[in-house]
């Protein structure tokens, strides 16, 4: 299984007339994801040229025509929080958004807007987007290098994020979903938010999670992980060297206050029981002796593929290391 977007998700793509939104609505298609149509005000009643899909002029017109689930915002900065409102008022059950540099006040108002109305799960905003490898991509992330699997990626940085996506496939290790968060100071899921829906997630049997310096979600992942987290988890933490009040690429990745450095968070995740690699740069054996899976093998992307075989994952030790027992075969 998965979670948040599967073969069967209808999506929609708002902003798809930009050329952003085109290129990108164009390589989800390509990936076998079900783009139904996209959003783009005064645009209404016409198809996209290359792709060959319709245009509406408002989210919940696009609903009511495509029975759309999930959309996908390549939206302008200053127009971003209301598209995002404007998904959650017609319906759509989650959104991921693409936008770099939406203003912190505009995301406060989606956070309020959403905590009343509180049917829609969004991911982003400044993230790479959703992939549930083998059945549906709903972002800006090269499917390619994603291995269908049972372990479930959670991220901040979108690039670290597909490093260990590669690195995981190169040794044989699958991804149920991998799911960016985004790196701005206020976005609309945590860390914990995610992790809940991993360890709801019988598809998942572990989960790689990778931070950075600010803000507090790592030391709240840390926290849940301890009380809540039945599945092992390992982890990565950038930013070992960054210098305090420098922000490091994201406008979230800045050093602020006590228990926001990379040195701090590996600390509390390491006494929450996760296992903690120091360069996911080196090799895969990191990951791997973290967590073991099954080799699955490669599939094509543009259908909904059967789920890999059970892998059944052994808790060892205080640090989550685990083992893993295939076809019956259980570790010594």
């Amino acid at each position: 299984m998965s979670i948040l977007i599967d073969c069967n998700t209808i999506c929609l793509v708002q902003g798809i007339t930009g050329r952003t939104g085109s290129f990108h609505a164009n390589e989800m298609i390509g990936y076998g994801t079900q783009i139904a149509g996209g959003v783009t005000p005064g645009r209404g009643g016409s198809r996209h040229p290359q792709l060959n899909r319709p245009i509406f002029n408002s989210v919940r017109e696009a609903v009511e025509a495509t029975d759309a689930q999930a959309s996908i915002i390549f939206v302008p900065p200053h127009d971003a929080a209301d598209a995002i409102i404007e998904a959650a008022e017609a319906g759509i059950r989650y959104c991921v958004c693409i936008t770099d540099g939406i203003p912190a006040q505009d995301m406060l108002r989606v956070k309020r807007h959403l905590r009343s109305r509180g049917h829609m799960r969004v991911t982003g905003p400044n993230c790479a987007g959703t992939i549930s490898p083998g059945k549906s991509l709903l972002g800006i992330m090269p499917g390619h290098i994603y291995l269908p699997g049972t372990v479930g990626i959670v991220a901040r940085s979108g690039t670290l994020g597909y490093e260990a996506a590669a690195q995981m496939k190169s040794h044989g290790i699958g991804v149920s979903t991998s799911v960016g968060i985004g790196g701005d100071p206020i976005n609309g899921s945590s860390f914990r938010d995610i992790l809940a829906c991993f360890e709801e997630d019988p598809g998942t049997h572990a989960v790689l999670l990778i931070g950075e310096i600010g803000g507090p979600q790592e030391a709240e992942a840390a926290q849940f992980v301890r009380e809540h987290m039945s599945k092992p988890v390992a982890a990565y933490i950038a930013g070992l060297s960054a210098p305090k009040g420098r922000r490091m690429g994201h406008a979230g990745a800045i050093i602020r206050k006590s228990g926001e450095s990379a040195a701090e968070k590996i600390e509390l995740l390491r006494q929450a029981g996760v296992s903690v690699v120091p360069d996911p740069s080196v090799s895969p054996r990191p990951w791997r002796n973290s967590f073991a899976a099954r080799r699955v093998p490669h599939r094509s992307a543009s259908r909904c593929v059967p789920e890999p075989p059970t892998v059944r994952l052994y808790r060892r030790g205080l640090r989550g290391r685990v083992a893993c027992a295939v076809d019956g075969i259980t570790p010594a």
